[in-house]
Parts: structure tokens; sequence; C-alpha cells
């Protein structure tokens, strides 16, 4: 095969709905998966598909990539029912601890609407460009730029954190020739999408002042603080979760004097801190003859004894600052380690039984009509599809848990009863090893 075309393969004992599934990625709306199943290639012939060879059950077809402004791969691209588990929607870079950017012309801005705008500059003579990105699944479809008169612009909703991007310039891949951050891999360009300003005021007569933290492994070098009348600030993404950092001024280290936060460090210095993400309320009623009661989980790495709850007329309870994700958690009451007695949903940690909770989470599951069953888990591709999973609780209708779940495809099943499903409301699955086959779902 050579590199320059797009081969889609079909396997015809597969299903209607996974064939459905497969003709929607190759982008083919028209196409009636029930006639492709019986040997009808029409609607694909007519969208400028060639019918290649035959391999036992599997068709191949192909097309050429020029002719659908497609990236062109060191391998063909494939396009087929047999997704490997471990595979992930393309382009969603992995969590970075903060981000700056780095321009030598400035090609990305934040408009006061929220909007982010790419630029181009130039190509005034090409006829179409698409910016495609982690944003838009590396979309060869969407992403359309608008011509203007110094070049091409689009404007996308991002989240804060990082994204990669690339421009399409009549079927042709480049990155932002301005940016000077790039991928490893692909070379792909790397924008931060920003959301917390450092600030420091006076020390108008300070020469230089940098920013060091735990998450930039304290370089008191590489983060260098711009004054801007009485202020010295500095953008950048900064991951939610706990953050500690200081100022060096002159070579002086100091706190932040604007934040009353502190702590002891390691090395001896007093570190300010920070707590970014989605405050948690953790209640614990009754056990009002306790002396002490702490909450831990694997937002602090279980350590014991560091979060005390407050004392109130009818329990406990703590307002807690956690970044986004699925969490174990307990509470330990006078050194007795307890799951929450109000929460219904559990995980199973290390062989423990912990309570579940999910901080900003991003799609519930539902499982209806299975009203006398006693137990409902669920377990998925983002918990290694772990024996236990999450526990679903019944609220008299349906079974129900929240997630937090990263952008891309997730595979999923439910475990009712001890006995493992496909979700029964959801028509999209692929196999799996087992001919058992997995729920598929597709977060944005």
């Amino acid at each position: 095969m050579g590199k320059d075309k797009l081969v889609l393969l079909i396997d015809m004992r597969s299903s209607k709905t996974e064939v459905d599934s497969l003709l929607k990625k190759a982008g083919l709306k028209g196409a009636n998966a029930a006639a492709v199943l019986k040997g009808d290639f029409t609607a694909l012939k007519k969208d400028g598909w060639t019918v290649g060879e035959k391999q036992g059950n599997v068709v191949e077809f192909d097309r050429s990539l020029e002719d659908l402004n497609l990236n062109p791969q060191t391998k063909p691209y494939l396009i087929t029912t047999k997704v490997n588990d471990e595979d992930e929607s393309p382009g969603y870079p992995a969590d970075v601890n903060f981000g700056i950017n780095n321009f030598a012309k400035v090609t990305v801005h934040e408009l006061t609407s929220g909007i982010t705008r790419f630029f181009l500059p130039g190509y005034a003579q090409n006829r179409r460009v698409l910016l495609s990105g982690d944003f838009n699944n590396w979309s060869t479809l969407k992403g359309t730029m608008t011509k203007v008169d110094s070049g091409w612009i689009a404007d996308v909703k991002l989240k804060p954190g990082k994204h990669e991007y690339k421009f399409i310039v009549d079927g042709h891949w480049i990155n932002d020739r301005y940016n000077n951050l790039e991928s490893d891999h692909d070379n792909n360009s790397i924008y931060y999408r920003y959301n917390y300003t450092f600030k420091l005021s006076g020390y108008t007569d300070a020469r230089k002042i940098t920013l060091a933290g735990s998450f930039n492994n304290w370089d008191a070098n590489s983060i260098v603080m711009e004054k801007n009348g009485n202020v010295w600030q500095k953008q950048l993404y900064l991951h939610d979760g706990t953050q500690a950092y200081r100022f060096f001024v002159d070579r002086k280290w100091i706190t932040d004097p604007a934040n009353p936060n502190k702590i002891q460090g390691a090395d001896g210095y007093t570190n300010s801190v920070l707590n970014l993400g989605e405050t948690v309320t953790f209640k614990l009623e009754g056990y009002t003859n306790a002396r002490k009661v702490y909450v831990a989980g694997s937002f602090n790495n279980w350590e014991h004894g560091l979060i005390p709850l407050t004392k109130t007329k009818t329990g406990w309870a703590l307002p807690l600052i956690i970044p986004p994700g699925n969490y174990g958690y307990k509470f330990v009451v006078d050194d007795k380690w307890i799951t929450d007695p109000a929460n219904p949903r559990n995980m199973m940690e290390g062989g423990i039984v912990n309570s579940y909770i999910s901080v900003k989470p991003n799609y519930m599951f539902k499982l209806s009509g299975f009203n006398n069953a006693k137990s409902v888990h669920l377990a998925g591709s983002f918990n290694n599809f772990d024996d236990f999973g999450y526990t679903l609780a019944f609220n008299g209708k349906e079974w129900t848990v929240s997630v937090n779940l990263k952008p891309g495809k997730q595979l999923y099943k439910f475990i009712v009863d001890g006995k493992w499903m496909i979700d029964p409301g959801n028509k999209l699955y692929e196999p799996n090893q087992y001919n058992s086959g997995n729920s598929v779902l597709w977060i944005e």
C-alpha cells in the first residue's frame, strides 16, 4: 500500500451498528450499512472510494489523502472496526503543570469575549486554509479559516491548558512559523491558554524578579516577572491542585505578601500556597463525641492527619479545594478509618473499599430497567476495567454515577449483580477479546 491513501477496512461479519459507526468516521453520511453488508458498495464508489482486495471477510477500500485534504502519514491512515483498547483520540496532550507561550510574533490572541483567535499571516494566493488541532480531533473537515486582508483567521473556544495545532493550506500541513514552541512528535505548534496571573506589588526599584514553585521544580531563572507600573506580573497556565511558590527579588527569596496561605518547605524556606480547583464540602453527620475527625483520599495521597474537619452542631464539615478528577476517600474518626455513611458510591483501591467522589464530572452514566438489582458497578478504560469499578446508586428510577472523563474515546461496561453487560441504552459498541463487546463513548 502507498503512503498517499486513506484506507477503509470493513469486516463483513460486523454488526450494522459497528458499520454505521465506521461509515461516520469515514465521512460517509449517506451510505447505508445494511446495503454495504449485503455487498452493495455503490454509495462508497460515488464518494470516490475504490474497492481493493478482499482478505477473508475483510474488504479494503482506499481513497487519495490529497483529495480529502488529510495529513499524509508514515503509514496508511486506517479506518477500521478493529480498534485497540488502548487507543486514544488523537491530539490530546498529557497534563502539564504549567505553560508559558513563546512567540516570535504573536499569532494567537485571546478576545474579550473569551474566544481564542488563531491568525495565519500571508498565503493570499491560496484557496482554502483550515485550523486543525486537539480541540477539534485534528479534523480535516472542520476548522475552516476566514480570509482577511493580511492572512487567515479562525476563532475557537478553548479550555485553559496545553493545546497542539497546525494549519492545512490547500491540503498541505504546516506549523505556525511564528510559534517557538513545538511538540517533540510531529512538530505540532503548542499554545497555552492561560488561567492565572501572579502579581507582586511594589518593589519598583528591583532590577529583576523571577517566580519559582513546585510547578517548575523551583527553577529560579526560567519565569521572569514583567513590570507594569507599580506591579510585577506574569500570566501563565497553571494546573489545578496545591501549588507552592515564592518570588526571587534581586537574588533574595520572599513569599507573596498578598497571599496569607503559607507553608514550611522541606528546604527550610517558607512558601506561599495556592489551591486551585473545585470546592468540595465534606460532611460527616454525628460522631459529636469524637475528639478529632480528618478526611484523607487519593487527592492527598492518603496522608493521615493533614486535613481536619471542623465540628458543627450536628457533626463535622470542611470545604476543600480539589482538582477535577475521580477520587476515593475516607474519614478518620479518632484514628478509625470509615467510609462516608451518606455516600452510596464506592470504589476499590489496593483491595480496600473506599467512598467515591467525582470532582467536576462531565458525564453521568445511567442504567434503567434493573430496579431489582442488588448492586450495579461501572468499569471502563478510565479505571482499567477494574472488577469492582465505581458503584452506581439507585434513585428509584435508574442507577447513576457521575465521572470525570478525559476527552476522546472511552470504553465501558456495567456489572449488574456480578454479571458484565454492555450498556443497553447505547447503540455504539465494539468487539473485544472476550467476544462480548464494550460500549463506546466519545467525550468532546
